[in-house]
Order: C-alpha cells, then structure tokens, then sequence
C-alpha cells in the first residue's frame, strides 16, 4: 500500500408532488433521488454560487431574450412548483456526502469535468482492447462549456440532440443534477421547461403500455396543467434521458413504429425511440446520459453532438475540486472534542497540491472526479472527527456503492449480473494474484489473464467487451512512474488491497481439489440417500461384507470436502495474519500513517536498499478482510450484488479468530500493535475483539503519532473490556487533552499509565483530575515527565489526588513546576494518604520550596521517596535535605544527589538512565551545569573517604557521568 468525485448516479422514479417520506441514512443515494417531494413553499434563494471550467449559466436572465411560452398564470405557477420540487429533490445528499460539513451542497461549488466533442467516425474506430490512456482531443474540437452543448455544429446547422458519454466515474451523474439544479435557479435561461427521466426508472416499468404524459404528469404533477402547452414548446423544452443503458432501445421500424401522439400508451422504450427520431415533439431538445459500451444504441443519424466526458484531465481542476471539498467546516466536534482548524485544513490541501504538482500515481488517479471523491473522504477519516461507526472498509464500500450501486452489466442480459460482482471475479483475481505474488505492477498479459479466465462462449465475451469499455478504466491506470512504463496498476494502491479481500470473502478463490471436490460432494450428497437406501435393503436379501462400508464411504464425502474447504480457510487465515504481523525495519510505520503519507506525498518509510525492488507490504489487505465480515459492510455489498452469506462470515471469523490467537499473544512493535488493534476496530465485532485481545496485558503504543482517530480506533477497541491492563505506556505521542478525553475509558482500565513526552498542559491536567476522581479509576503509577504542566496544572492535580484512592506513583520530572509548583505540592500533600513515590526533579525549584515540600514528605504518612535532584539547590540545601532524611526512622527519602554521605546512593542509576533517556529533549547546557556538580561531588566525596569498595563504587560512577558530559560536548575530565 503506498498512497491513498462525484455524486451518485441519478435515479427518477414516479410519485414527484406526494408527499415526502422520510430519509433513511442506510437507503443508497440511488434511492434519495427516487423520493417524491412536496410540491408547495416558494423557492428559496439560491445558495451563493461558485462555478469552475464551463458553466451551464447564461449571459443573463431569460426575461428580455426570449418570449415567455407559459405566460399564463395557472402556467407560470406550475413551472415554478416543478422548479422548487426539482430542487429540493435533486439537493439531497447521502450520508457520505453529509460527511463533508453542514454547508456543503452541491448548488453551492462545482467544479465541471472536461467535455470532449467526439465524432461519428471516432465513436465507430475499434479500440484497443487495454484502451486506458487518456485521449487527447481532436484537432478542432476543443473542450466544451456546458452552456456549448446545444450551440450550432461546425456547419452551422441547429443541435437538438446531444450524447455524453464517459467510463464509470468520470462525473455523468453530478453533471445532469448540476445542469438540473442550474434550471431550476434560473441559471439556464435557454430552456423554458426542463423534465429529467432516469432511463433505469423507465426500464422498471417493463412493457406495460404508457404514454409520455402519463409519464409526466405521473412523476412532475404540477405539470399536469401545462401538459397540452408541449408540443408548442419547440426548442425551449429539454428532456433528460439519463443512464441510457438500462434501456433496450430498437429504433427498426418493425420493431417500434412512428407514433407522434403525446397520449397514445406505447412501451416505455418506443416513447424514448420516437423522441429521438423526432417523430414525436420533433422541435424539442434532448440530452442524453450514457456508458460508453450504449453508444451504439442510438443510431448517429439522430444525434447532433457527442461529448465525452473527460473527467479532471487537467491537474488544475484536480486542485481546485480539492481546494473546495476540503475547506468546507466540519458539522461539530467529534469523540472529545475533536475540529479540525482552518489552519489544519489549508495545511491539508497545501500538502496534497505539491504531490499533484510532482505528477505522482495520485494525479492519474484522480483524472476521475469520483477518486478525487475517494481522496477527500480518505483524508477527511484520516484527520477530521469521526463519526461513529464510520471505517475505512466502510469508506471504501460506500464509494463503490455510489458508483456501482443497481449498475447491472449488461441490463439486455438474462443472468443480470451486477456490475460489481463482474469487478468482484475479475479485478478480485487480478488483485488478490497481486497480493500474493507480492507485486502491484501488472502486464498486459496479467490483466488479459484474468479478464479472460473460464470464457467459452460468445455471450461472455459480449459481457467481457461491455466491462472493458465501461469499467476497466476505473479500476486500472496506466502506470507514469519512471521505469514501469507499459504496466498497469490499481488506480488507487489501497483499492488493491479491497478488491482481493473481497475476493477472498466472497469465496471465489477456489483451487482445483475445491472446485472438482464440491462437484463431487454435491453429487453424492444428493445420490446418497437414494442409494444408502437401496443397499441397505440389498444387504439384507443378500450377505455382502463390503456393503456396510461403501454406506459409510457415501456418508464420509461431504465431510472430507467439508474439512477440505475449512483448510483452505485457515490457510488465507494464516496469510492474512503473517500479512498484519509482518515486521520490517524499513517499513514500520502504522497502517494509517502509510496511508496518510502516501496521499500527501509526505516522506514516508524508505525500502531498504538490500530488498528486492519488487517487495511490497499490504499491510491493508488483513484489516479490509475484518471490514469485510462486519454486518454492515455485507448488507451494503448485497446491495451491490456481491452477498457474503453469515454461515461463510463465521466460518471465516473462525478461522481468523484460531490464527490470531496464537500470533497475537506475542510481543508486538507499537505500530504492529496499532495495526492489530485497527484490525478489531475495522472488523466491528466487540465479542471477537474481546476473546481475541483477552490476554492483552501490555498497551505499549510509545512513539506512535496518536492522532483522534488512532484515539478513537483505541477507545472503541479497548474501552469496552473487562480485564485490566497492566500498563499503557503512550510516552512521546503527540497527546492533546481531546486525546486524552477519548481514551478515558482504556485509561480506567489501566494499572501503570505513561503519558512522558506528549505537551500536555495545564488545560490537560483537568482530564487527568476527572480521571483520579472517577470511581473506577485504578491507576497506581501515573507518569507526566517532560509535559509543560507548570504549577497552574499541579493545582489541578491535586484536586484529583484528594480524592483519589489508587495512586502510589506520580512523576513530575521536569514539568515546569517551579517554586510555586513545589509549594502547593507541600501545601496540599496531606490531602492524599496513599502516595508513596512523588518525583519532582530538573523543576528548576530553588531551595526554600524544596525545603518545605521535604518536610512535607517527611511528615506524610505514607510517602516513602521524594526526588528532588537537577534542581536549582545550593550545596548548603542539598546537606539539609539529606540531614532530613537521615533524622528519624520512617520518614521520606529524599533523592538529591549521586550520593549520600561518603557512599554512592542507591539511586544513582535512576537518576542517570533518566537523564540518558531526555538527552536530547532536555536543556543540554543546563544539563551540563548539572552534571558537572554531581561530578564535582563524587569526586569531593572519592577524597573524603579512605574505603576502598566505596572508591571504587564512587570512580564506577565518576565514569558514567563523563561518559554522558561527552555525549553532551563538555569536558570529560
């Protein structure tokens, strides 16, 4: 995996001017645009309107260019009752989209794809069979403006029928409810009445007899008073025949005749027949949507233009699509509090446009709007809040569901096989093939392999032909990195990794012994019974030894192939784990930081110059397997044609959960730790996650950047469990209080927490208050060390420590406390009766503040060490603290130096591996200065005593610390 749109595709269906049913946030957006909508309220202003690369917008308003048709009162009524129903209807967003920000809507900013003029002859030249390169466009056809579609032809001639045609995912759909949205604002000021159908809409009302207004007046009821004014309409009248692939059009004579009668019922597909032969309302205009492979369907005697649509060819739009999406105000904020800023944002789209400026892989990928779709949402996951529930595997399915979903192959063909599954067998192998040949690369001859493996007859490569043409280019780019040309590669890397989890899930990975072993198997299982039963009654007539044991061999078949099968799923099982598992020293960074750097172009983990080239990670592929088999994920598959039945779900979740057992109780790296638990968190599954991560005692996530979502990827895995954790250790993570809100619930859980080295502030202290104060908190060792918390943080502490029964640990090294720091500690110490270690070294505390904060100690009746060293003490203060903690039998120990009296104290290792573990963080000149009276008293110390164990003790000592001064520059001797 090494770096990481549009709209769903329009859908009209009867019932425009019912009343409006509420929305279902798990119906596809397919569906959203099916819903019939209130007819009354006046229209609203339009939103402040943004438009890029072409518009469909005017020179200005219709009034004064053209003579009004629908001058009546009744009429105008009408059409401004069908321009208010169109437009909240076509505004509706999905769930997906509504990730974006409250105020992002699509009559709002639009960024138009590039329309190719194409013609006749180009549409009838064979192409090559891999056609994935972009076309350049032809000399004297410039791109076009949709407010260019109808303009007169090169020969002057009026244009009443126009084509666009594109691949799946080029922006079709986004492009007519732009135009329709643009209609129903006044922005398209040619075009008095606007009626969109959805060809998919039409083809669902099957051969029963209707008439085109019946088809009207049934869909857009407010025009039922103006029904009779069409065909006076002419030019000013545009149908929208959108998706015309779904319908089976026959333009011969004897298959569908001439009817120019608005009322006459005739199928649905010989209506759209006629309106295209301008036969029936022949002055009309029409623009028609379509995949590539239906071009044919209407002959080109009929049509006036074709226009191709190109998609973000140019890198400029690429940009100004993200610039737009990315900028839009999050809808609040998340788990803890969670915004992204203005700046964070700038700082997102800054980064991204420098890796589309560098022509990497990811400008070739979003030359289809829909990728760009795919990015924004990757980015928006990886940085913005999170909703809840929301996962990558989810991300991943929506997007094919928006661009996939109901999407039939070829909808003349009998087996209705879906779009998707047809991607699912195909791109899957190629994909999965990919994974476990280690390679992302592909030859012509590897994409042709599994196009075309098991096609024997003439009606599949028919289906083959219609996928080339209309989805390859969606899932295959060509490669642009230096060195691989002529291969091919997965538009976007993590896409790889999808498709061959789906393959794999959707059990279409099957081997030779799988496929004759089921054949087999189901043949005797259907036999069995039938012949058991003969033999039996045969034994009993005659006395036939080996009959009773051919009964039993009939018995054992299915359970042979059955165990067979169960091996097979333990193999991928064990694949996949190694896969999550697998540790490299020049690849280590978490799954999710792979995949934000990659999109960026940040600078991410470099191959190891001893690897193979070929070598690659997939570190993805385990965690879309656990996406895959969560409910969710399956229920919006089956929408898509690609069902996982719940008996294969388990069975795999088995086999997975036996593997993972055995691998996961090791010791893991931090980011391999990471992956294993985003694993949990992708696959949804609480009772998995709980068996599996039963015997996790250790959270030690050290050096991860803990970003909110790694946060809430830990709380939804972790928070719920039962057992404690011994320790979670998220030293030098980058924590922020919103960070620490989020993972209270794994902080409950945990015995030894280490937050060293995250920033945390005084605003931070108040979580860590509640966290003391909460009455399942069971924290007995709390480390803080190197967090600016200052003595306004430690007041808020120790609000937590009053009420707090658990703790017996504190570290406070080097949190900025100061005088005022120690002095509210030794104000406040008694408030607590269970602490026994409280670490308040390198504070910068003078010596009357150490003195009472000591004395304090020395008083506490359960406190048992108190370090104090590396602060600012002079030689008489040191000599008092030590004379304080030598007084009286059962008071604190009091830490300030390498030594105590003439001998080396106990602690000196202590305090050395602490300074050798902050070297580089810490204030190295003062550091030095410290160093060097630590020094200058061993030495002082060395001359005072004549024990030879202890002058050795005292020289071993002397050694450490001139070996720590060179480190930091200063003289060793």
């Amino acid at each position: 995996m090494r770096w990481g749109c549009h709209l769903p595709r329009a859908s009209w269906s009867p019932g425009l001017g019912r009343v409006l049913q509420p929305a279902d946030e798990r119906i596809p957006f397919l569906i959203h645009w099916n819903w019939p909508l209130k007819g009354e309220g006046p229209l609203g202003s339009p939103r402040a309107f943004i438009r890029h690369n072409g518009s469909s917008v005017g020179n200005g308003p219709s009034s004064g260019r053209h003579e009004q048709l629908f001058q009546g009162i009744a009429a105008s009524e009408a059409i401004q009752r069908h321009r208010r129903n169109l437009a909240e209807w076509f505004s509706r967003l999905p769930r997906e989209e509504r990730q974006f920000g409250p105020t992002f809507a699509l009559d709002t900013v639009h960024v138009d794809p590039v329309i190719r003029e194409s013609t006749p002859d180009e549409l009838l030249c064979p192409q090559a069979e891999l056609a994935l390169e972009r076309q350049p466009p032809s000399a004297g056809l410039p791109p076009l403006a949709l407010s260019q579609l109808f303009d007169p032809d090169a020969c002057g001639r009026r244009v009443q029928t126009v084509v666009l045609y594109g691949t799946v995912g080029t922006g079709k759909s986004t492009l007519v409810r732009k135009m329709v949205l643009d209609w129903c604002y006044g922005r398209l000021p040619a075009f008095e009445l606007l009626i969109p159908f959805s060809c998919e809409d039409l083809s669902s009302l099957g051969p029963a007899p209707t008439s085109l207004c019946q088809l009207v007046a049934q869909r857009y009821t407010p025009l039922k008073e103006i029904l009779p004014l069409m065909a006076t309409a002419g030019s000013r009248l545009l149908f929208v025949l959108h998706g015309l692939e779904h319908l089976n059009l026959n333009f011969s004579l004897a298959s569908t005749g001439l009817c120019s009668d608005l009322e006459k019922p005739e199928v649905p597909a010989a209506i759209i027949v006629n309106l295209l032969r301008k036969y029936m309302l022949p002055e009309a205009s029409i623009l028609v949507t379509t995949r590539s492979s239906a071009i044919s369907r209407i002959p080109s005697k009929y049509v006036g233009r074709y226009g191709e649509i190109c998609g973000f060819s140019d890198t400029n739009l690429q940009k100004l699509y993200f610039q737009l999406r990315l900028n839009q105000p999050d809808c609040g904020p998340g788990a803890g509090g969670v915004s992204v800023t203005p700046a964070q944002r700038d700082h997102l789209v800054q980064m991204l446009t420098r890796n589309l400026e560098g022509h990497h892989q990811i400008s070739a990928a979003c030359f289809l709007p829909s990728y760009c779709w795919l990015v924004c949402a990757t980015l928006h996951f990886l940085h913005a809040p999170t909703p809840a529930g929301q996962t990558l595997t989810s991300i991943y399915t929506s997007f094919l569901r928006l661009n996939f979903s109901g999407e039939m192959l070829v909808s003349t063909d009998p087996s209705k096989l879906s779009l998707m599954a047809y991607a699912a067998r195909t791109m899957g192998k190629l994909a999965y093939e990919g994974v476990s040949s280690r390679k992302t690369y592909f030859s012509e001859e590897d994409v042709r392999g599994c196009l075309e493996a098991g096609i024997q007859t003439e009606e599949e490569f028919q289906l083959l032909h219609v996928f080339r043409r209309d989805a390859l280019r969606f899932f295959l780019a060509p490669c642009v990195e230096p060195g691989h040309e002529g291969a091919f590669v997965f538009t976007v890397p993590a896409m790889q990794e999808y498709l061959a989890a789906l393959y794999i899930v959707l059990g279409l990975r099957k081997t030779t012994l799988q496929r004759v072993g089921k054949e087999v198997a189901e043949l005797v299982g259907r036999v069995g019974e039938d012949v058991s039963l003969v033999l039996g009654i045969v034994a009993k007539l005659l006395p036939f030894r080996a009959l009773p044991l051919l009964l039993n061999l009939l018995k054992v078949v299915p359970r042979v192939f059955g165990r067979v099968v169960g091996k097979s799923r333990e193999a991928v099982a064990q694949a996949m784990v190694l896969e999550m598992f697998r540790e490299e020293d020049y690849y280590n960074d978490d799954v999710l930081d792979q995949m934000g750097a990659s999109i960026l172009g940040v600078e991410g983990p470099r191959r190891h110059p001893d690897e193979p080239p070929d070598d690659e990670v997939f570190e993805l592929f385990p965690m879309f397997m656990g996406g895959l088999l969560s409910a969710h994920n399956r229920a919006v598959l089956a929408q898509l044609g690609c069902p996982i039945k719940t008996l294969d779900a388990l069975e795999n979740a088995q086999a997975i959960k036996k593997k993972l057992g055995k691998l996961g109780r090791q010791a893991l790296p931090p980011s391999e730790l990471l992956d294993h638990l985003f694993f949990h968190y992708e696959f949804q599954n609480q009772r998995f996650s709980a068996e599996v991560l039963g015997s996790l005692r250790q959270l030690n996530l050290a050096g991860v950047r803990m970003t909110p979502l790694k946060c809430t990827v830990v709380a939804a895995v972790l928070g719920s469990g039962r057992h404690a954790l011994d320790e979670v250790n998220l030293a030098s993570c980058q924590l922020d209080p919103a960070g620490l809100r989020t993972l209270t619930p794994v902080f409950l859980r945990a015995r030894k927490l280490g937050l060293q080295l995250n920033s945390l502030g005084p605003e931070a202290c108040r979580d860590l208050r509640d966290l003391l104060l909460h009455d399942q908190c069971q924290v007995t060792t709390l480390r803080l060390s190197n967090n600016p918390l200052t003595a306004a943080g430690v007041a808020l502490l120790l609000e937590g420590l009053a009420g707090n029964t658990s703790l017996k640990h504190l570290s406070l090294l080097h949190t900025g406390l100061g005088d005022e720091g120690l002095e509210l500690l030794a104000a406040q110490l008694d408030r607590n009766q269970q602490l026994q270690e409280l670490n308040v070294a390198y504070n910068g505390a003078g010596d009357t503040a150490a003195l009472a904060l000591a004395k304090a100690a020395w008083k506490h009746p359960s406190l048992e060490l108190l370090h104090l060293y590396f602060n600012e003490l002079s030689s008489e203060c040191r000599q008092a603290l030590r004379d304080l903690g030598s007084a009286a039998e059962g008071g604190a120990r009091v830490v300030v130096s390498l030594t105590e009296g003439t001998a080396v104290s106990e602690y000196w290792s202590v305090i050395l591996s602490e300074v050798q573990r902050n070297l580089n963080s810490w204030d190295r000149g003062r550091v030095r200065r410290h160093l060097e009276l630590l020094l200058r008293d061993l030495e002082d110390n060395r001359g005072a005593t004549l024990n030879p164990w202890r002058k050795a003790q005292l020289l071993r000592v002397e050694g450490e610390v001139r070996a720590l001064l060179e480190q930091l520059g200063g003289p060793g001797s």
